[in-house]
């Protein structure tokens, strides 16, 4: 155990810290923007799937989509919550979306 712990100090303190991905994504609204794209993606893929492929493997694949979008909508909603007990300026995907163009 203490050879495991040494051995995970030693990775740590040679990993990068603060990316510059890191540092984006430790904003709320990118990480929002990032939730709902992937949503969006796999709402679409729910459709696709359930108007181009045949039989059970287009049903399977749909559900498969749209329990994927739904868990990432309630992990949003917790994240939302959480984000919500904060001083955070987050005002909604809609705003941050306005404000980035």
């Amino acid at each position: 155990m203490t050879r495991y712990l040494f051995t995970l100090a030693a990775a740590t303190d040679r990993m990068a810290v603060g990316t510059r991905l890191s540092l984006q994504l430790a904003d709320f609204g990118t990480r929002s923007l990032v939730t709902h794209a992937l949503m969006a993606v796999g709402f679409v893929g729910a459709v696709v799937t359930g108007l181009f492929v045949d039989g059970q493997l287009g049903v399977v694949s749909m559900a498969a989509f749209i329990n994927f979008t739904a868990g990432l909508w309630i992990c949003q909603s917790i994240h939302s919550l959480g984000n919500a007990a904060t001083e955070d300026e987050y005002q909604g995907v809609l705003k941050e979306i306005l404000n980035r163009v």
